[in-house]
Formats: structure tokens, sequence, C-alpha cells
């Protein structure tokens, strides 16, 4: 007789079942996989793409805000000052908007069969890492042009990567399952992110938020992830820079509601995902 599975309903919304994720590994890896080559498959410059965004992003903030407008960047080069924000926000935005479309454009695999559906949303999550490590090769270059010598603080990027894939995968599990059900989501998604951007910490220091509103605003602006993970890395990559603990652990607190939300929503909308896909 033939082994049989029995699929049932989850018992709890906010808990992920790792053992049927591994079970799946191979999926997954094959689902990142797929997602990196697609990307630059039949691609010129292949991936000179990751470096190519926050680069030019990076000349042109460095322009417009450290130059014309003369934004403050608490004495630091305003090109390594940008750049190290940019990295992980390039990765949080690119992540997002795949993560929030990625159970619309997979409908015609988990339609037809049976796999952890939380892997689809994940795949972003995993993919965009690879991005995330070439852009930054540039910042560690720009470390050595401008004389900051690696210290001890690089060990606190774990961390800092750590908080940002729970923010992400969040608010990816969150606005996937949101998205395959409204479709106005989507298009929420490509208007949201830029703004969310100007509210994180990228072309200013999130101290101007202390200076001018002083610190139970510092603080609820802590909650925002992108607020410790961006101050964080400039602190990790610059060496006169104090590492700003309350921030980052505040962020930890803002990154682990949203991926509880999130995976909570994602769980308890799972089973109308295939009728309305």
């Amino acid at each position: 007789m033939d082994n049989i599975t029995i699929i049932e309903p989850r018992k709890s919304s906010n808990k992920i079942n790792f053992k049927e994720i591994y079970r799946y590994k191979d999926l997954l890896y094959f689902m990142v996989l797929r997602d990196v080559t697609v990307i630059y498959k039949q691609s010129v410059l292949g991936f000179a793409w990751a470096l190519i965004n926050p680069v030019f992003s990076m000349l042109v903030f460095s322009i417009v805000f450290g130059k014309l407008a003369g934004v403050p960047s608490d004495g630091i080069p305003y090109p390594i000052f940008s750049y190290a924000a940019l990295i992980p926000w390039t990765y949080f935005a690119n992540t997002l908007n795949a993560s929030g479309s990625s159970l619309i454009s997979s409908a015609g695999l988990f339609t037809k069969v049976y796999f952890p559906r939380l892997i689809i949303p994940l795949t972003p999550v995993l993919s965009k890492l690879i991005d995330f490590s070439i852009s930054f090769v540039i910042l560690i270059l720009l470390m050595f042009y401008y004389q900051y010598m690696p210290t001890m603080k690089l060990f606190l990027i774990p961390l800092l990567i750590l908080i940002l894939l729970l923010a992400t995968a969040g608010l990816g599990f969150w606005l996937s399952s949101l998205a395959i059900q409204y479709r106005d989501v989507k298009f929420g998604i490509t208007f949201a992110v830029p703004l969310l951007m100007y509210a994180a910490p990228v072309v200013f220091p999130a101290s101007l938020i202390l200076e001018k509103y002083g610190t139970t605003a510092y603080h609820i602006y802590g909650l925002y992830p992108l607020t410790g993970v961006i101050e964080g890395f400039r602190a990790a990559v610059i060496s006169t820079k104090e590492i700003p603990w309350d921030l980052i652990g505040i962020s930890l607190i803002g990154a682990i509601l949203l991926f509880i939300i999130g995976l909570n929503v994602f769980n308890k909308l799972e089973s109308n995902f295939a009728d309305v896909a």
C-alpha cells in the first residue's frame, strides 16, 4: 500500500512548521536559484545591475542632498553615509516588491501541487541576499577610500541582517496574502515603497529626529525597523560613529512584531489562496 500524506489545518496561526519547510528545502533552493537566474538571464551586464542601482542612487543623493540641500550627515562624507543606508534599503525595497506579488505570479503552481505556501513569499527574501552581498563590496571599497578601517563593529552586521530579514519577511507574508485577494494591494506597494524610503533615515541621520522632536519621538521612530538597521550599518562601517544600541533594540522589537503579524495574517488567509487565485 502506498504511503498517504494527510494535510491537516494548522493548529496555530502564528507558528512556522519548520519540519515541513525543511522537507521541501530542495524546492525552496530551486525557487531561489530560479529567482536569481531569471532576473539576470540574457542580461549583458548580469550581476553588475546589483551595483548600478545603489551606486547611481548614491551619486544622485550625494549631489542633491549632500551638496545642494546641505543635509547633515553626522560629520560623515555623504557618499559613504548614503551608501551605507542604500544597501539595506535597496534590499528591503526590491524584496518587498517581489514578495508582495509573489503569490499572484505563482498562482499556477500552488493551485496544482501541494507544498508549504510560505515558501513562495520567502523565496525573494532569500534570493535578494545575493544582490545585497554584491553591493556590499562597494561599501568596503568606500571604507578604504575614505580611510575608515574595518573594526570589530563589523560583527554587528549579522544582527542587523537578522532584523532586516524579519521585517522584510513579515511584511512580505502580510502583503502577499492580501495582494492575492485584493489586487489593488500590488499597485499600492509600488506607490508606498518610495514613500517608505523618505520615512527611513536614508538621506538624513536619525539624530535629526532626536534634535527636532525629542527622545520620545526618536524612540518611536526606532520602531520602524529600517531605522535601527540603517543607523547600525553606518556605525558598523564608520569607526567614529557610536553604535545606537537603543535604536537597534527598538527596531528589533518592531521587526519581530511585523514578522508575527505578517505570519499570522498569512496563515489565517492561506486556506483561501487557491479559491481567489
